[in-house]
């Protein structure tokens, strides 16, 4: 698929990619927090990786911001 390899991939993949189940990136996609685009044949969402990537430091940053934050409220 040549729109794949331009650097968009599929639900599937996308879902992969972020852990995540398939339906949780439509909604993801139709919430607007995830930019969606439509193959121009077939209709199908494809996601660009460069999102999904950018939405993923998003989440390791706010994970390691939220540990850091717990284990300070630790007493020892």
């Amino acid at each position: 698929m040549m729109a794949i390899r331009e650097g968009y991939v599929t639900v599937t993949k996308a879902a992969q990619m972020l852990g995540v189940v398939r339906n949780t990136v439509r909604s993801w996609g139709a919430e607007g927090r995830i930019p969606e685009y439509r193959h121009p044949v077939n209709n199908y969402r494809l996601y660009k990786r460069t999102d999904l990537e950018r939405l993923l430091r998003k989440f390791e940053r706010s994970v390691t911001t939220g540990s850091a934050k717990q284990n300070k409220k630790k007493p020892r």
